[in-house]
């Protein structure tokens, strides 16, 4: 019976009751803001598929012709680090089993999607976009 009312429950907010169940209240208080921001006719929650294709792309129309997809830097599997394309630089995973304090900032969060959509997309990033993307994230 508390199984399936945690099911519903995660369903209707996307996912953020999860996550929270699970101790991460930041990254779950993000995914809900980006679930009453996506709240659509069609809106049914986020999904982890969705957010894979978005980081697996390739995506066109972006800012930078050798960043066709977020896994251009932060590799194919995002329990590993990336390198960014120009500097070199490493990058730590995306991955949160990998790296438990993604996603936990909402100013720093936002700083990325803000530069990242556009970089790799050629556009801002939706709310939905963002939910699934923290969604696959968090799975892996």
């Amino acid at each position: 019976m508390k199984q399936s009312l945690l099911i519903a429950t995660m369903a209707l907010l996307g996912g953020g009751v999860a996550l929270a169940a699970t101790g991460d209240a930041e990254r779950a208080r993000l995914l809900d803001g980006y679930a009453a921001q996506a709240k659509a006719p069609d809106f049914t929650g986020f999904s982890a598929e969705r957010g894979q294709a978005l980081y697996l792309g390739p995506h066109g129309g972006g800012k930078v012709a050798e960043t066709p997809a977020c896994a251009s830097c932060h590799t194919r599997n995002p329990a590993d680090p990336g390198r960014h394309h120009k500097t070199g630089r490493e990058i730590p995973p995306m991955a949160v089993s990998a790296n438990p304090k993604r996603f936990t900032d909402p100013a720093e969060v936002e700083k990325r999607f803000e530069r990242d959509c556009v970089n790799v997309l050629g556009r801002a990033c939706t709310a939905r976009e963002k939910g699934d993307f923290i969604t696959f994230l968090s799975s892996r």
